[in-house]
C-alpha cells in the first residue's frame, strides 16, 4: 500500500502536498516524494524515510508550481532501501509525464518484455510504478501522433492501459504544460477520492487523494470517489473532465483497507472506516459468545490503535469491562509495514508495553484487527503473560489470512502467514494462547458493505479468490521466490 495525493490549485501547492503526505504517513514510511509543475517545468524531490525527515526548507522552496502530486511509499515491489525506487517516476516523452501509483501490478513479467522488445522502452528500476508510467507514455504517444493533446486522447490512452495492465492501481500523473490525470483500475481495488473548493479568488481548486481525511483536512469538500476504470483530467486552469475507460468496470474494494490500512476518520467508497470497524466488533462479539463462557473473561483489551473501535464494541456487546492494558509508543511506526521479520520483531517491543496493573491475575480477551504473520501477536501474548495475565483469549476482527495479498500489501509468501497451513488449534499452540477466535468471512463482508452501494469486496487474502481473475499458481510461486521479506 501507498498514499497518493494530487492537487490543482490557484496558488503554490507545495505546502498542501506536504501536509497531505503527513496525513497519509500511516500508508507508507519507507520513502516519500513530491513533484510540482510550473508551466511545463517539473520540480521533484524524493527521499528515504518519513515525511518530516525528508524535506528541508530549501527543498520546499524549490518545489514551485500550482499543480503537484505526492507519494508515501510502503514497498511491495522494488527494494525498500533504494532511494531510486521512491516515487514519483518521470519520463520525458510525450511532453513529460510524472506519475505516482498505489497498488500492485500482477503481470510485470509480461510487461517488462513488452516494454523492452515491442515499445523499445527501458525501465531502470524493479518498480511496477515505472512500468505503469511507461505503458501510459507509450499509449499516449501512440494516441496523439504528433498532434496537440486533448482530454479524449488521455482517456483513450487510459483505455489502452486497462487492456495491457493487470492488478490494482490508483494513479495520479502530471502531463507537462497541460494538467493532472488520475485513474483507477477496473475493479476499484485501491481507493481514490476527489475533492474541490472555491479559492478566495473564486477559482475552482481540486484535490485527488487516497483517503477522504486528506480532502477534509485541507478544507476541500468531498465530491465523490473515482469510479473503477474511470479516468479524470483536470487542466492547469481547473477545468474538470471525466470518462469511464474500462469495458466492464466492477467495484471490488480491498477489505484490508477497512480492517487495518486506512485511518478510521476516512470515508472510502461511501463507507466510513470507523463505523465499519465498529460493526466488525459487533459481529465478532456474536462469534465469541458461541465459543467461550463469558464468565471466564474479566476484561477486553485492544491492541492500539486500529483494533480499538472493534474492541470497544466487543466489550459493549459482551457486557464486559473495557480496559487499555497496552501502552503505545507513538514514535515507532506501524510494525506491519516494516520490511523484514527481524525488524518487525524488534519493533514490537519498542512499540508496545503491557501495564501489569491491568493484567495481573485476570482472564484477558485481547482484540486485534488481524493476525498476519503472527510475529506481533506472539510477542503481545508473551507480554500479557509476563504482566501477570491468568488466561489469554486472542481474537481477530478479520478472518484467518491464508493466502498472499497480491494487490498492494506486503503478504507475498504463503509460508509467512501463520494461518496458511495451520488449523485454529495449531495457531493457539504457536501463539501460546488459551483460545483463538477469528471473525467469520461473511460477517466481515457484512460489517464493511452494510448500507452501501458495494455488493462485493476483494477478500482474496482470506479466500484465495483473486477478483482480477488473472492470478495463477505460477505467479504466486514467482512472487514468493522474489519476495523481499
Amino acid at each position: 500500500m501507498c498514499g497518493i495525493v494530487g492537487i490543482v490549485s490557484s496558488e503554490q501547492c507545495n505546502q498542501q502536498i506536504y501536509d497531505s503526505l503527513l496525513l497519509l504517513q500511516h500508508r507508507g514510511q519507507d520513502s516519500s516524494g513530491i513533484a510540482t509543475m510550473d508551466g511545463s517545468v517539473f520540480h521533484i524531490n524524493k527521499s528515504k524515510g518519513q515525511v518530516r525527515e525528508a524535506y528541508r526548507t530549501r527543498d520546499m522552496r524549490a518545489l514551485i508550481g500550482k499543480i503537484g502530486l505526492g507519494h508515501v511509499r510502503y514497498a511491495t515491489k522494488g527494494a525498500a532501501h533504494k532511494e531510486e525506487e521512491a516515487q514519483p517516476f518521470y519520463v520525458n516523452a510525450p511532453y513529460g509525464i510524472i506519475l505516482v501509483h498505489n497498488g500492485n501490478l500482477t503481470n510485470t513479467r509480461e510487461l517488462e518484455r513488452e516494454l523492452f522488445k515491442v515499445d523499445k522502452r527501458h525501465t531502470n528500476s524493479s518498480s511496477d510504478t515505472e512500468m505503469l508510467l511507461n505503458v501510459l507514455a507509450t499509449e499516449l504517444n501512440s494516441e496523439i501522433q504528433g498532434k496537440e493533446i486533448t482530454p479524449e486522447d488521455l482517456f483513450n490512452s487510459v483505455k489502452s492501459v486497462h487492456k495491457r495492465v493487470e492488478g490494482s492501481y490508483a494513479s495520479i500523473a502530471l502531463i507537462a504544460g497541460h494538467g493532472l490525470l488520475a485513474f483507477r483500475d477496473p475493479f476499484g481495488i485501491r481507493p481514490l477520492v476527489i475533492g474541490k473548493r472555491i479559492s478566495d479568488s473564486h477559482k475552482t481548486e481540486w484535490i485527488v487523494a487516497s483517503e477522504s481525511l486528506v480532502i477534509e483536512n485541507n478544507d476541500y469538500q468531498i465530491v465523490r470517489d473515482v469510479e473503477p476504470g474511470e479516468a479524470i483530467f483536470i487542466t492547469s486552469s481547473g477545468e474538470f473532465f471525466s470518462q469511464q475507460c474500462a469495458d466492464n468496470p466492477q467495484l471490488f474494494p480491498c477489505s484490508f483497507e477497512y480492517v487495518y490500512l486506512a485511518r478510521p476518520d476516512s470515508i472510502m467508497n461511501g463507507i466510513s472506516v470507523y463505523e465499519s470497524r465498529l460493526r466488525m466488533g459487533d459481529l465478532l462479539a456474536e462469534t465469541i459468545k458461541k465459543q467461550v463462557s463469558l464468565g471466564d473473561i474479566d476484561v477486553v483489551m485492544p491492541i492500539p490503535d486500529s483494533s480499538r473501535p472493534s474492541a470497544m464494541q466487543v466489550a459493549r456487546q459482551l457486557g464486559i469491562e473495557y480496559r487499555e492494558g497496552f501502552f503505545k509508543n507513538r514514535y515507532v511506526g506501524r510494525t506491519f509495514i516494516m520490511p523484514g521479520q527481524s525488524l518487525r520483531k524488534r519493533s514490537v517491543r519498542q512499540k508496545l508495553n503491557a501495564m501489569s496493573t491491568e493484567f495481573r491475575n485476570k482472564n484477558v480477551l485481547i482484540v486485534d484487527d488481524s493476525v498476519v504473520r503472527g510475529t506481533t501477536s506472539q510477542q503481545i501474548v508473551q507480554m500479557a503473560r509476563s504482566a501477570g495475565a491468568n488466561k489469554v483469549t486472542f481474537t481477530s476482527a478479520a478472518p484467518p489470512i491464508r493466502y498472499p495479498h497480491v494487490y498492494g500489501i506486503n503478504m507475498p509468501s504463503r509460508n509467512e502467514l501463520i494461518a496458511y497451513d495451520k488449523n485454529v488449534s495449531q495457531i493457539e499452540d504457536t501463539l501460546c494462547i488459551d483460545k483463538m477466535i477469528y471473525q467469520e468471512i461473511n460477517d466481515l463482508k457484512k460489517a464493511i458493505v452494510k448500507d452501501s452501494k458495494i455488493k462485493d469486496l476483494d477478500l482474496s487474502c482470506f479466500t484465495g479468490n483473486y477478483v482480477t481473475g488473472t492470478v495463477t499458481d505460477d505467479y504466486l510461486s514467482w512472487v514468493e521466490e522474489n519476495s523481499m521479506s
